[in-house]
């Protein structure tokens, strides 16, 4: 495919740059390494991955992608495969008339596999890329290995044997390439071979049925074969029923000289349960001879029988097939998350295959140890035992398939709860390590024991919440998986060594693959580190003896940094060296120093004190890493600490000494210096040692205490004394000074110093007035002495305690509060009392406090119990709580304070205690001897009181808002209310209570019942008075339809279950995210991006509910809410209360979840001209188109409004809405003058525009000028008129009249007839949507296959062979069937069978009847070998077909003249019957109903047939009768109870009629068979006071005039309309009937009255009337009339055809439609014929036309069409047959090659249709086209379907009496078989005569020349 024919935009798509490798997101898992190595790619999912092991080349195949890329993943080459116009029920090439289904449809790709070159480049065998898609039924294409976008091969019109892959995505697709050189997969060695792919795949409702494994044919191809094409000499797997066989392959693959298939399916044997197979083939079996397979079991903890994926690899050095395997769901092919690997070994494998083969070769399947399968019409047998060893691959004479029952078993190697898809394996130091990919994007490592167990060593995240594929592949170097997900490619390496920067970590992985090189510093495979064989260089990462290099001891491990020393490293497993290699120590970051060993040490120098770094602040010492180093690899490493005594004294300043000597690493203290070093000299010789050595921190000289009070308040002049020890040390003269640190601000006080003997030192500060801004009463201030400038250490903790009196002591009580050691008073001074220390008070200070004072008290109320808290604020109310303890009252009662709510002077919290009576009144306080406090507000004991409540009764899990009414609820605070129910279980308060009303919701509760509610106020408790509270059970939901709703809402959920009264607001709630949110979840672009979008968008996740109206306890209505088209529905639930029931857990559901649909589409009335008023006739329907209206809505729930009055919705489809409008214009609603239709759907409310009525009403009144002005003009006109009429003569005037008044009223019934035409098209739309579910419900009433095969092979016949028993005696039978068993035998030769048939017909005595009822006896006798009976109605057609082409061709088959032709009848019967069930027989059935439906709306003669509704003028019921429908009331006993059922009748049906139409409607979708015959009932009616009066055709109240007698009707009774009748079982004559009238055919008719010269009729009289009745005399002159003008009436035909168009058209379509694959049989015979014609030099197609017309439509669809009683349990009456020839007619004249003219004098039959039959023409045409064009090659196909059929129906077939009934023939013409047989050479040498003679001698002793 060169580029120039590309399409410009695909080429410019190429040219593109292609996509990057995805930059890899953070991983989400505990692990900080990120993803692998990417690429994201389009086409989700992705599904195949191929290596090419050649050049590395990696193809990629996904939905409409096509990848191919190098090794780092580098996109190369990009193929969009789809979207492409296709549709699975139609045959490529796709045409957009011919099939309208198809639609734009993705391509999943389902193979992807690598034909490699031929040995260099051998141009016969190029390599190729095969790859096999989902369109156009699953056909393959080549692609160039080096470039994809070139296209080597793919057909453009595809036959059947051209469809490879399974055409539905969810069908699984396997293939392998092999050659027939059978050395392994096709690698182009040699070239004289055929290339084949074999092919497995599972079932699909395609073209024809494909089997499991099929062949296909690579190379070479020359015409006419076919690439990929599946041929009759290439093998293939045979299945009887290849729905029951559907094979879920997982893989194929070849191993030795065998191909293998992986595949799970349920079990024929012994359990039907779903098990995986293996399968096995020989690569040089090109018959499948062969094939072998068993399953496999996989058993631990669960079963695991459900293949995933599979890898054949190696384990202990032998083959072997790694398989992961899920445990299926129940009895179900569904695989649950558990999980396991299993491993199978080859060897064992291929010996218990053998040993399979070998039982059924030698050992006739042993006892059902092996069987052969897939209904395949063979058996095991007892062959030689060296068999097996003569025939390895089998024999045309050894059975097949075969099958073992015996499983091969493993034992879990790994289980997971993960789902596990995919494994690959590989192996390491000869050790087996599995890679499994799961569900999660998660790629597991398995270690794989030699004993099969295994353990799990990593996990590696590639691709998060991504399903791995199946296909994981290893690269060619082994050290890389590919890894596919949904939407990306990512390359894993084998092991993580690379990422392990360290030992301890590489060790620690326990990785096969990885282990540590020391010298290489680096985590590596052992051949990657150089001195891996030396000990103690590479130290493997799985030996649990290997440990890392360390430093086992270091020495010294503290060393001052002030000072240089040596370090001593023991180490442990350090590696060897040569001579003249060293190592070396770095320390931290500072060069690196030599280093000398010696066995295990390693010596060298500390750093030089100037190289270290300083000493990190606020720290004391630094650690410093030692590396041994080899060169520039760390070998192991230590650490050092490197220690600062200068900065232990810097880091505390205010005891600087003291650090210093107890300081961990043995500094010593120089206090003359201020100095803490590690030398133990100091500068000015003092030195104070460290703790260790000497008293230390006891030598320090220190300030250790206060001397004088620590207390000091604010504001007065006060001394500071402090006390020091050790101070002697200082000599020189320096000033001592006290310093007071607080709030940033210092206070140097000059001290004076006195020493005592104890050496200890006072010093007394300078007198000080303190003064801080301070918000608390006390504040600490460090104090410490300094000594010139050098600061003498203080005890830690040496401070001030600094106070003021006034902060926070705001009045008397709290100020008297403070502790007396503070000295504070209450000072009443000016300018305000307030809080000073004692000696600042310049007045006396008070010794009380003034009354306390209330501000305010909560709550105001509280109820006459008491129990609640009173919470008073206020000032001065006690300086502690034993002050107002006792001293509270409220409304002159007690209230007990409480010690937890006091707060000194400001808060006081109260118990309130009981009132008897409801009171009011103030708080009071007293606090000691001084006056009490008493509040400005008043407290109020009152009686609340509880009412009511509603509702009464809620669900036991909570959540109903309950109403509690009441008095006075506002009692105490919000906080003080608590409801309760049944005492113990809270009512939580939702609302703010009022006065008069309290709201809570509902907990839940453990249990059901009636529970009491109370409300406590504080400790008050009030029960609701009668009004006990139920907890129901909860609502539960059973059933909810429909499953689907428009966007736009609205649509009514009928919602069914049980307590859905309970519920007190019931919600249907519909949970909405942005469609945005979808494509930036479906991007993923970065991770951090994602994940902040995402917790946006989590947040925009909201709701839309609707709340539900409840119709019963068990149902309610819920509308759909609306939601938006920007947002996508995540899920629908219902909120009742606290139970929340998801759509998706419920049982009774039309779907799995519910789903949303964009609104329906409705176009206006006038689509061209939507503002033009829409032109209505009265009385017709309205039609109004759209799209997609009944996605979700049915007719029902359409309402539809014209104006103010309602459109009665009759009939809604897909595209159309019919409505019938009021007979008069209804009035507008809006401005308009003219009404709008408007539809409404729900939420959803579409105007569709005005509509206009026309009318034949007066036009509006006129000006009166005007009326003048016509009248004049009128009066002149009618003057000319008048004048003119006068010349003519008047006979031809009164003619012209008549025939105007003929025009007129033809011009009137053709207005008419379209009118008509809808109507009833509308009301039998409405019947019919009835009936489909009626269809849908107990089905199409099909016979059963023994039934119709009776029906079509013996039609007519009573007591036909299939329902016959052989009738002989005991003593003969065993001798006759031995002697008919014989002739079976004899039957399977195919030269006596074809001697047999040629003899017959050439007796004269033969005639045609016996030709068909013997061709029918073959038939049942050779139903068992469908295969042989085709083959030998072939050979007799290859004859027919030499005798008519010798006189006319097309002659050929138009009758059934010969045995063979009514073979060819009854073959395509059988062929074609699950057709007629699966595709042809539900529209047949509509076709019926339709029929039967509209004849029974017009009366129909009993007698003559004839209807007022038909197709057939000849049935035409022409007179018109005046007739009425009525609705009759039946009474149906249903069990004990008797229900009332109206059936409409018309009041001229006869009796039978009448019990006719009842049997319908009460057994309306029963079949025929199974109700009771009319004849076997008796009609009664039911009267009031009249009793029963028995109804009958026939009795002695029967009208007689002359010699006619009129069958009496329900008009004949005058039963009015809506009367009650009964059908009653007939009673014998001889039973005593009590009645009030006797009569009916209980009682002799007409007795002893002969009545043979009597004439029956119902409607109309079969010959002219004798006489006519004096009261019809009157309207003898309309008779004349209409008899003149008889075509008048011919308009009712043409009604009933425009009634029944689509039903015709449906039935058609379905036969004659290519949308769907025709039956294999039509293609099969319709490519045997145009053999016959290329045989036969026949090129005239008009001949090969009629071939086909007379073999299929004429042959069998026109029998079934005229009969449809042969399929169908139906009744078909002579009214319905005469409609049913007409049609059957024009499908005949359809048919036919010759021009469908139509004249004047053509019958009205054929005019009725002359519009169609074109069309039906082209139909035709292009049905036998589209099989043309579809090519030859589905005999294998056909010979699969006729070994089916044949196992299907063969034990229906009572092949005994076929050969008896057979012989009888034989008998018959005896002698002139006999001779015929002798006559013939071939027959002499096979002895058919002989073999002839001994079945008569068995079958009737006859005397024979034996």
């Amino acid at each position: 495919m060169s580029a120039s024919s590309l399409p410009p935009l695909l080429l410019l798509f190429l040219l593109l740059p292609p996509p990057s490798p995805a930059s890899p997101p953070p991983s989400s898992s505990s692990s900080s390494s990120p993803l692998p190595l990417g690429v994201d790619l389009e086409g989700t999912p992705l599904s195949h991955l191929l290596l090419d092991p050649r050049s590395g080349v990696l193809y990629v195949g996904g939905v409409d992608h096509l990848y191919q890329l190098t090794s780092d993943l580098r996109v190369t080459a990009h193929v969009k495969t789809g979207p492409q116009l296709d549709s699975s029920h139609c045959l490529p090439p796709i045409m957009v008339d011919e099939c309208p289904t198809a639609t734009p449809t993705h391509n999943y790709n389902k193979l992807l596999l690598l034909e490699e070159a031929g040995p260099e480049g051998n141009r016969a065998e190029p390599g190729s890329l095969i790859v096999c898609g989902t369109l156009f039924q699953g056909i393959c294409e080549k692609r160039s290995l080096s470039n994809i976008t070139e296209l080597l091969y793919r057909t453009t019109n595809p036959v059947d044997t051209q469809y490879v892959a399974a055409n539905q995505p969810s069908i699984s697709t396997v293939g392998v390439i092999i050659s027939t050189e059978g050395v392994g997969p096709a690698t182009g060695r040699g070239g004289s071979g055929m290339r084949l792919m074999l092919v497995g795949r599972g079932y699909t409702t395609g073209p024809g049925d494909i089997p499991p494994i099929t062949t296909r044919r690579l190379s070479p191809v020359k015409p006419p074969r076919r690439m990929f094409s599946q041929e009759d000499e290439l093998g293939k797997l045979v299945v009887g029923s290849y729905s029951q066989y559907n094979n879920h392959f997982v893989k194929a693959f070849v191993h030795g000289k065998h191909v293998y298939f992986l595949f799970s399916r349920r079990a024929t044997r012994p359990k039907l349960e779903y098990q995986t197979y293996v399968s096995r083939l020989c690569l040089s079996d090109r018959s499948f001879y062969s094939y072998v397979e068993m399953p496999l079991s996989c058993e631990g903890a669960f079963k695991y029988n459900l293949a995933q994926g599979a890898w054949l690899g190696n384990h202990t050095g032998s083959p072997a097939l790694f398989v992961v395997m899920s445990a299926g769901q129940a009895s179900t092919p569904v695989a649950t998350s558990r999980t396991a690997l299993c491993v199978y070994s080859m060897e064992q494998l291929d010996a218990m295959l053998r040993r399979a083969q070998e039982v059924c070769y030698t050992e006739a399947g042993r006892q059902e140890e092996v069987y052969i399968a897939y209904q395949v019409s063979s058996k095991c047998l007892k062959l030689p035992k060296a068999s097996l060893v003569d025939y390895p691959c089998g024999g045309e004479h050894t059975p097949n398939p075969i099958a073992s029952t015996v499983p091969l078993n493993a034992t879990p190697t790994f289980t997971s709860t993960t789902h596990l898809s995919a494994v690959a394996t590989a192996t390491e130091a000869g050790l087996t390590i599995a890679f499994l990919g799961d569900r999660e994007g998660t790629l597991h490592k398995v270690l794989v024991h030699e004993d099969s167990s295994g353990h799990r060593y990593s996990s590696v995240p590639v691709h998060p919440n991504s399903p791995i594929s199946a296909d994981l592949l290893l690269d060619q170097t082994q050290e890389h998986v590919f890894v596919l997900t949904h939407n990306r490619l990512s390359k894993v390496s084998v092991s993580s060594c690379e990422q392990q920067t360290d030992c301890n970590s590489c060790l620690s992985m326990s990785d096969p693959y990885c282990g540590w090189c020391v010298l290489q510093g680096r985590c590596t495979r052992k051949h990657e580190c150089e001195r891996h064989l030396q000990p103690n260089h590479w130290l493997w990462s799985f030996s649990p003896t290997d440990h890392c290099v360390r430093v086992e001891r270091l020495q010294p491990a503290n060393q001052s940094r002030d000072t240089q020393t040596q370090v001593t490293l023991s180490v442990l497993q350090l590696p060897s060296l040569s001579y003249s290699e060293s190592l070396s120590c770095e320390f931290g970051q500072l060069p690196a120093s030599p280093a000398h060993i010696t066995g295990n040490t390693v010596s060298c120098q500390s750093p030089e004190p100037r190289r270290l770094q300083a000493t990190p602040p606020g720290t004391d010492h630094m650690i410093l890493p030692v590396a041994v180093k080899f060169g520039n690899v760390t070998i192991t490493t230590g650490s050092m600490t490197f220690y600062d005594c200068g900065a232990v004294s810097r880091l505390n300043q205010t005891s600087q000494c003291l650090s210093c000597v107890s300081s961990v690493w043995g500094c010593n203290w120089c206090p003359l210096d201020q100095l803490c070093s590690h030398s133990s000299n100091c500068p000015h010789h003092h030195t104070i040692l460290n703790h260790k050595d000497s008293e230390g921190p006891s030598s320090c000289p220190l300030v250790y205490a206060l001397q004088s009070p620590p207390l000091v308040p604010m504001g007065l002049s006060t001394t500071v004394v402090l006390l020091g020890r050790n101070l002697d040390i200082y000599t020189d003269r320096a000033d001592y000074m006290c310093v007071v640190e607080g709030k940033g601000v210092q206070f140097n006080l000059s001290a004076s110093v006195q020493k005592t003997d104890d050496h200890t030192h006072t010093f007394t500060c300078s007198a000080h007035q303190f003064q801080f801004e301070v918000s608390e009463l006390q504040y600490s201030a460090a104090v410490y002495l300094r000594r010139g400038q050098r600061r003498i250490d203080a005890s830690p903790g040496l401070t001030l305690q600094l106070y003021d009196c006034s902060a926070g002591q705001s009045d008397c009580s709290q100020c008297r509060a403070v502790p007396p050691e503070y000295g504070c008073v209450w000072c009443p001074g000016s300018p305000a009392p307030s809080c000073v220390f004692n000696q600042s008070c310049s007045s006396a200070a008070s010794d009380t406090c003034p009354p306390p004072h209330i501000t305010q008290i909560v709550p105001v109320t509280g109820p006459l119990e008491g129990g609640v808290l009173i919470t008073i604020t206020g000032s001065n109310l006690g300086m502690k709580f034993e002050d107002v303890e006792g001293g509270v009252s409220v409304a002159g009662v007690d209230c007990v304070a409480k010690a937890e709510g006091y707060n000194i002077s400001t808060r006081v919290v109260c118990e309130l205690q009981p009132s008897g009576l409801p009171t009011r009144g103030p708080v009071l306080i007293r606090v000691g001897p001084t006056a009490s406090g008493r509040s400005t507000q008043e407290f109020t004991y009152q009686d609340p009181q509880l009412l009511g409540l509603v509702p009464d009764k809620g669900p036991v899990s909570g959540g109903t808002r309950l109403t509690i009414r009441g008095r006075q609820l506002l009692t105490g605070q919000a906080s003080d209310l608590q409801a309760f129910l049944g005492g113990q279980q809270p009512c939580f308060i939702v609302e703010e209570v009022t006065d008069s009303q309290l709201v809570c919701q509902t907990g839940r509760s453990n249990r059901t019942g009636g529970v009491s509610v109370s409300v406590f106020f504080g400790k008050a408790k009030r029960m609701v008075p009668n009004g006990a509270f139920k907890y129901m059970d909860d609502p539960v939901i059973t059933r909810v339809e429909p499953g689907e709703s428009y966007q736009a809402g609205g649509r009514v959920l009928l919602v069914e279950g049980s307590n859905l009264d309970v519920v007190q607001r019931p919600l249907v709630v519909v949970s909405v995210e942005p469609e945005t949110q979808r494509e930036v979840k479906r991007k993923r672009r970065r991770q951090a991006l994602l994940n902040a979008k995402q917790q946006g968008f989590n947040n925009s996740v909201t709701t839309v509910s609707e709340l539900c109206v409840l119709d019963s306890p068990s149902q309610m209505s819920c509308p759909t809410p609306k939601v938006s088209p920007q947002y996508k529905v995540k899920g629908l639930w219902f909120q009742l209360d606290n139970v929340r029931v998801d759509y998706e857990t419920i049982k009774d559901k039309k779907s799995g979840s519910f789903v949303y649909y964009p609104n329906p589409e409705l176009y206006p009335l006038n689509r061209e001209a939507p503002d033009t008023p829409y032109r209505f006739k009265p009385g017709g329907v309205i039609a109004v188109e759209g799209l997609h209206l009944t996605r979700a809505m049915s007719r029902e729930e359409v309402r539809a409004r014209l104006g103010d009055q309602e459109c009665e919705v009759k009939t809604l489809d897909s595209t159309h809405l019919y409505c019938e409008p009021p007979e008069a214009q209804p009035n507008s609603l809006d401005h308009n003058d003219l009404p709008t239709l408007k539809v409404l759907m729900g939420n959803l409310e579409v105007d569709l525009g005005m509509v206009q009525y026309d009318s034949d009403s007066p036009l509006p009144p006129v000006p009166l000028a005007a009326q003048i002005g016509l009248g004049a003009g009128a009066a002149v006109i009618i003057l000319s008129v008048l004048v003119v009429i006068l010349m003519y003569r008047r006979k031809s005037k009164q003619a012209l009249r008549d025939y105007k008044k003929v025009l007129l009223q033809l011009e009137t019934l053709e207005i008419n007839v379209g009118d008509q035409c809808r109507k009833e098209f509308t009301d039998l739309m409405t019947e019919m949507m009835d009936l489909s579910s009626d269809v849908g419900g107990p089905g199409v009433p099909l016979l059963d296959y023994k039934t119709y095969a009776e029906r079509v092979f013996f039609p007519g016949q009573q007591g036909a062979p299939l329902s016959r028993q052989l009738d002989l005696p005991e003593s003969r039978r065993i001798t006759v069937e031995q002697g008919l068993q014989q002739l079976n035998n004899l039957l399977n030769n195919r030269l006596f069978l074809t001697r047999f048939i040629h003899t017959l017909e050439a007796q004269q005595g033969f005639s045609q009847r016996d030709r068909g009822y013997v061709a029918s006896l073959l038939t049942m006798a050779l139903h068992d070998k469908l295969e042989y009976f085709t083959e030998v109605m072939k050979s007799l057609l290859q004859d027919l077909v030499q005798q008519y082409v010798a006189k006319n061709p097309k002659l050929m088959l138009r009758r059934t003249e010969t045995v063979v032709e009514k073979m060819l009848t009854n073959w395509m019967s059988i062929c074609l019957y699950s057709f007629l069930k699966d595709v042809a027989g539900e529209p047949l059935y509509m076709l019926y109903r339709a029929i039967k439906y509209q004849v029974d709306k017009g009366p129909v003669d009993s007698v003559t047939g004839k209807a007022k509704r038909t197709l057939n003028d000849s049935h035409l019921l022409r007179e018109d009768i005046e007739y009425s429908a009525m609705t009759l009331t039946v009474l149906v006993k249903n069990g004990v109870e008797v229900q009332h059922c109206p059936v409409k009748v018309l009041d001229l049906d006869t009796i039978t009629q009448v019990k006719d139409k009842i049997l319908d409607q009460v057994y309306k979708g029963a079949p025929f068979s199974q109700r009771p015959a009319a004849d076997s009932l008796d009609l009664e009616w039911r009267s009031g006071q009249a009793g029963h009066l028995t109804l009958s055709d026939d009795d002695v109240t029967a009208v007689v005039q002359g010699r006619w007698k009129r069958i009496n009707t329900l008009q004949h009774y005058k039963v009015p309309d809506g009367a009650t009748v009964a059908l009653i079982p007939r009673c014998s004559a001889g039973n005593g009937v009590s009645q009030v009238f006797q009569t009916g055919e209980k009682t002799p008719m007409l007795e002893g009255e002969e009545e043979e010269g009597l004439r029956l009729w119902h409607l109309v009289k079969s010959s002219e009337d004798p006489e006519i009745p004096k009261h019809r005399k009157s309207s003898m002159r309309e008779r004349e009339r209409a008899k003149a003008i008889p075509e008048i009436y011919l308009t009712r035909l043409l009604s009933m055809k425009g009634t029944l168009q689509k039903f015709v058209d449906d039935v058609f379509v379905a036969i004659l439609s290519t949308k769907r694959p025709p039956p294999i049989a039509v293609r099969f015979f319709f490519d045997f014929l145009d053999d016959m014609a290329e045989k036969h030099g026949i090129d005239d197609p008009e001949t090969v036309h009629i071939w086909k017309t007379n073999s299929l439509p004429l042959r069998f669809w026109v029998n079934i069409l005229k009969n449809p009683q042969f399929v169908l349990d139906v009744q078909v009456t002579d009214s319905i047959d005469a409609v049913l020839s007409v049609i059957a007619q024009t499908f005949i004249d359809s048919c036919t090659t010759s021009e469908h003219k139509v004249g004047r004098d053509s019958p009205v039959n054929k005019l009725l249709y002359a519009r169609e039959i074109p069309r039906y023409k082209q139909l035709v045409e292009r049905y036998y086209s589209d099989i043309h064009s579809a090519a030859s090659g589905c005999y294998q196909e056909m010979n699969s379907t006729l070994t089916e059929l044949s196992g299907s129906f063969a034990s229906e077939m009572n092949t005994l009496v076929a050969l008896h009934e057979l012989y009888k023939y034989i008998n018959k013409y005896y002698d002139q078989v006999i001779m015929a047989l002798e006559e013939d050479s071939s027959g002499q040498k096979m002895q058919l005569a002989y073999r002839l003679q001994q079945v008569a001698a068995l079958v009737e002793n006859k005397v024979t020349d034996l």
